[in-house]
């Protein structure tokens, strides 16, 4: 599969099968974050990999009950370590290392058949106590991970000439 075709068939899933991931499977997922750029090369995050059946049904809760972040045989959870540091633009670091490593998440399971789904809509604190975050820290993502049980609907996107200028805004 080209990067193009991972592009083109992942969509965000929420309906998993109960079928479990080959460890094969999820580390090279998990490889695709760690090899992901971050600013300064510091890599300031933790992704915890909720496997544990009661842990994941207790996350349903967590992600305003959104049923199918339990369903998933896996949710990763992405946590920046240095939730303050801005880069000099202003912009979270930590926010913009974890939305590069998760996406690579997101497509490396793509080519391997897996289905994802980025969580926004999640308690901080809930999830913060569930998996025993020190508060200093940032959830910033979660990600159920598995194998999917529904199918892509068509995806409906702007023109790119609604989306892209050249040189200057307009």
């Amino acid at each position: 599969m080209t990067v193009r075709e991972a592009i083109m068939s992942r969509y965000s899933v929420r309906a998993y099968k109960s079928e479990p991931i080959e460890d094969e499977k999820l580390e090279l997922v998990l490889d695709a974050a760690r090899l992901a750029p971050s600013a300064s090369n510091a890599q300031e995050w933790k992704f915890i990999v909720v496997k544990e059946p009661q842990l994941r049904e207790s996350m349903i809760e967590a992600a305003h009950d959104q049923v199918f972040v339990g369903e998933a045989p896996v949710i990763i959870v992405g946590v920046s370590l240095d939730p303050e540091h801005l880069m000099r633009c202003g912009v979270s670091a930590g926010v913009v290392d974890l939305t590069i490593a998760i996406d690579h998440i997101t497509l490396q399971a793509a080519e391997l058949g897996l289905g994802t789904c980025w969580i926004g809509s999640f308690y901080q604190d809930k999830v913060k106590r569930l998996l025993n975050i020190p508060d200093e820290y940032k959830v910033i993502s979660l990600t159920p991970l598995g194998y999917p049980a529904d199918k892509p609907k068509p995806k409906s996107r702007k023109k790119l000439d609604e989306i892209i200028v050249y040189n200057r805004f307009k």
